[in-house]
């Protein structure tokens, strides 16, 4: 089989049991350890790994994106803030430009692209922004403001919504014409400990767009890889029902118990290994032990599941590594 053959199969949960990972490595820890991670690229079969050998951006710099936010980038090569927002009042809204989808990218080129992925057997993964559908109107609002438009249940939510997902159907629509297997949609949804609305507010006002943009995908043959940073437990079940086709949610904080019960054997999970405490804080040892958990947990016969670590500072270069040969060792260690 090729690759777009073993992709569908993996998509229908009917693939490879062995479990691919992979680890990307941020700028500051490169910068940090330099040429003893060399290594890492290329040594295992199961596990791929990206090194940022250049920062992204320096610190402190700012920049407006094409909905009209601006950002402040406060630390070099990372994510930054929204500074500045659009539409701050109501009263702004009646004069806000979004961007065009004509402009997201150069469309004859990523057709041609596409194409030649294709006939070549491999996959055409696209994606679109990070900052999706409930992202953006806190971009586009303010956090603090879009919190109470939700409690008050303003009816200019419904005219900014279908702003953002006209803007992100165009888009969805041209990626579908061009021939993709796969459109990746980034939004997060979660706070640490619980979803910053309610579930009956989030199915109210943000899951409309989802379903129907994931439904247009998935009835042109299109699969849908949806990540989200946080807690989205209460709603797992809506991003299955809207179309998602493999999720990309954090390992800790939804708990793999939960991750077992409401996603395994349903859709696919592509695990995002938990940054903030385990990796850089715990032993090597432990590291080993949480990445066997994961994929006795949630690995199946079927295939299914897939890892992805990203690796911030100030992540000691030995639990780099044990997380490394604990995804090579372990990618077959599946209980079922």
């Amino acid at each position: 089989m090729n690759e777009r053959e073993k992709f569908l199969k993996e998509m229908n949960l009917d693939g490879d049991p062995s479990v691919r990972s992979h680890i990307h490595i941020w700028y500051d820890v490169w910068r940090k350890y330099g040429d003893r991670l060399d290594w890492l690229e290329g040594f295992s079969e199961h596990v791929t790994v990206s090194i940022e050998r250049q920062s992204r951006r320096p610190a402190g710099s700012e920049a407006t994106d094409v909905w009209g936010s601006r950002w402040r980038y406060e630390i070099e090569s990372h994510d930054g803030v929204v500074i500045e927002h659009p539409i701050p009042s109501w009263s702004d809204l009646a004069s806000y430009q979004p961007p065009s989808p004509e402009d997201f990218t150069n469309w004859d080129e990523a057709a041609e692209n596409i194409a030649r992925t294709r006939s070549e057997g491999g996959v055409s993964r696209v994606g679109t922004d990070h900052g999706f559908i409930f992202l953006r109107l806190t971009y586009l609002r303010g956090f603090e403001n879009f919190m109470v438009d939700l409690a008050e249940e303003r009816e200019e939510v419904y005219e900014l919504t279908a702003i953002v997902e006209n803007y992100w159907l165009e888009v969805c629509r041209r990626w579908v014409d061009a021939g993709a297997d796969m459109i990746s949609f980034g939004d997060d949804l979660g706070l640490q400990h619980a979803l910053p609305i309610s579930p009956e507010k989030w199915r109210k006002f943000i899951k409309p767009s989802y379903q129907k943009i994931f439904s247009f995908c998935r009835s042109n043959g299109v699969h849908v890889f949806h990540h989200s940073d946080g807690y989205i437990v209460d709603i797992i079940p809506d991003l299955i029902e809207c179309g998602v086709s493999q999720l990309n949610p954090q390992d800790l904080v939804n708990g793999l118990d939960e991750l077992d019960e409401l996603a395994r054997g349903k859709i696919c999970i592509h695990l995002d290994i938990d940054r903030q405490n385990l990796t850089v804080f715990g032993s090597p040892e432990d590291i080993d032990a949480h990445i066997l958990r994961c994929i006795q947990k949630l690995g199946a016969r079927h295939g299914g599941l897939s890892m992805i670590w990203y690796v911030f500072p100030p992540t000691p270069i030995e639990n780099i590594e044990a997380g490394a040969r604990a995804m090579d060792s372990y990618a077959s260690h599946w209980a079922s």
